[in-house]
Order: C-alpha cells, then structure tokens, then sequence
C-alpha cells in the first residue's frame, strides 16, 4: 500500500491508503507501485489517476510537484479537481481561450507559447474528467 497525499495551496485534496499512482510528470506518464525508487519530479498538467481497493479515482491538475519516498507519495499540485469539481462549460471556455492565444503568438514567443500550451492542457484535462470532448 501506498499513503497518497494530493494537497493544493487551498486544501487537502486526497489523504488515502492506495494500490497505485500515475502522475503526469514533465518527461512523461509515471505509474508508482509500492516498492518504488524515490522520486522528485515537476508535474505538467494533465490527469494524475490512482486506484484503491478495486476503484480507480481521476483528478484533472494544472501542475505542481511529485515526491516518492519510501512507500509516501506527496503531490504539491497548482490545482487538482474531481469531476465533480469542474464546470465543463468554463473548462471548455478555457480551451478556447487558449487556443485563440496560442493561434496568435508569434512564434518567437516560446515562454509565452509555453505557458499557452499548458493552460490548454489543464483545460483539455478537466474537460476530459469532466465527461466532455
């Protein structure tokens, strides 16, 4: 078993006993098991998922960091939402709105593509949570 715990600079999102973790991290999708190498790595936005007793719960983050050691795994996430928590018509809003930005930057901007493309990706992420396409 894995002790997982999701906190935002607002709350304590998830404090759970867990089976395993995957988390979007900034070179690629991990999956943690118990017995796993310590870890710390930069979250990207994206789904981090974990599954406990046979159910398998999905949170749509906007970055943050990810610690593994021993059998903790800490998630300091930007921001972390359930589907319950996310309002499709503002996470769909949110695409477009980075989509227009990313459509209009130069690009010889890459910081600022950079940052267009992760809004984009928090957005697709909630909406894909959220049930939508």
């Amino acid at each position: 078993m894995l002790k997982l715990e999701i906190v935002t600079p607002e709350r304590k999102v998830v404090d759970a006993e867990v089976d395993s973790v995957s988390v979007p991290t900034a070179s690629g999708e991990a999956g943690i098991l118990p017995g796993h190498a310590p870890l710390i790595s930069a979250l990207k936005p994206g789904i981090l998922s974990y599954s406990a007793k046979g159910t398998s719960e999905k949170l749509a983050i906007s970055g943050g960091f990810v610690e593994v050691n021993g059998s903790n795994v800490s998630v300091l996430a930007t921001t972390a939402a359930a589907a319950a928590d996310i309002n499709l018509d503002e996470a769909k809003a949110e695409r477009e709105a980075a989509e227009k930005a990313l459509a209009s930057v130069a690009s010889s901007a890459i910081e600022d593509t950079e940052t267009y493309r992760e809004a984009l990706d928090a957005a697709n992420a909630k909406i894909m949570i959220a049930g939508g396409r």
